[in-house]
């Protein structure tokens, strides 16, 4: 397959939000994943809440996904269905299981996800909360806090297109459209992103704002350090200078903003809309016969 790889990097951003937070680090405080670079402390939400989140869209947009079941040795670890040909996100997100008797099985994910980190750093800021619940009763109120974060935040989306549909797990590869139709599923997903983690109180829209994307002939995430913002700008260089690297590699990319978001964007930036269109055509294109 000529063209093996899909790469989107994307950039969402939140007013107020505690994405990927955590129940309590103390009793009674809840805080948001972080990672310490230099001399600050950077926001994230981790790879597997992102995948969730992929998954989990992909039910909501009518595909049966496959159901979680308990391990038949002791001590091992619950999994799937561990059926790839039967259902998309055990195709798409892979899986690790053994049945009792039999040798383990496994089907390494043909999509890659990155944590989806902020650009900007966390500078202590907290909400806070009462509850009330037990008052009636001749309880105390209870007093909480919860860290909360705004900005923009970036993650990128590796797709081996040789493997979906194929590969570990498949007597058979599925056939061109089945597997075409799979991907252009996922990058739906990636286009209405959306997570229930942390949503209660802090509803936030992860869907992206702007989003890279390239066909290549090698597995590379392409824009994955190369999306940086300044202010409520996207700068064109790094993004240039990250074609200009792989130019060899490149089939195709485009680029892709929703509208009142940036002030400034590269040259040649679509509809948000129309960019995932346009990589749907890719999809289509790279499954069809000789490509």
């Amino acid at each position: 397959m000529k063209n093996n790889c899909l790469t989107v990097s994307y950039i969402v951003k939140t007013t107020l939000a505690s994405l990927n937070g955590s129940d309590k680090e103390a009793d009674n405080l809840s805080s948001v994943k972080k990672f310490t670079c230099g001399d600050a402390e950077y926001p994230y939400g981790s790879s597997q809440w992102a995948r969730r989140g992929l998954r989990e869209q992909l039910g909501s947009m009518g595909w049966e996904l496959s159901q979680g079941k308990a391990a038949t040795i002791d001590k091992g670890a619950a999994t799937t269905m561990q059926d790839p040909v039967s259902y998309i996100d055990d195709d798409l997100f892979g899986f690790m299981g053994t049945v009792k008797g039999q040798a383990a099985t496994k089907r390494t994910s043909p999509v890659r996800v990155s944590p989806l980190v902020a650009l900007s750093p966390y500078r202590g800021d907290l909400d806070f909360g009462t509850n009330y619940m037990s008052v009636k009763d001749g309880g105390n109120p209870n007093i909480f806090e919860t860290e909360i974060h705004s900005g923009f935040y970036r993650g990128t989306v590796l797709i081996e297109l040789d493997r979906v549909g194929s590969d570990e797990g498949f007597d058979s590869p599925l056939s061109q459209d089945d597997r075409a139709c799979r991907v252009k599923a996922l990058l739906d997903s990636l286009r209405s992103l959306w997570s229930s983690g942390r949503q209660s109180r802090y509803l936030a829209d992860i869907a992206p704002r702007f989003i890279a994307g390239a066909l290549m002939t090698v597995k590379n995430p392409l824009f994955l350090e190369s999306i940086i913002v300044d202010g409520d700008s996207v700068l064109s260089s790094p993004l240039d200078g990250a074609l200009e690297a792989c130019s060899p590699f490149v089939t195709h990319h485009v680029y892709g903003a929703r509208d009142g978001v940036f002030a400034s964007l590269p040259n040649g930036t679509a509809p948000i809309g129309k960019a995932f269109d346009t990589m749907k055509g890719w999809v289509d294109k790279a499954y069809s016969q000789g490509d």
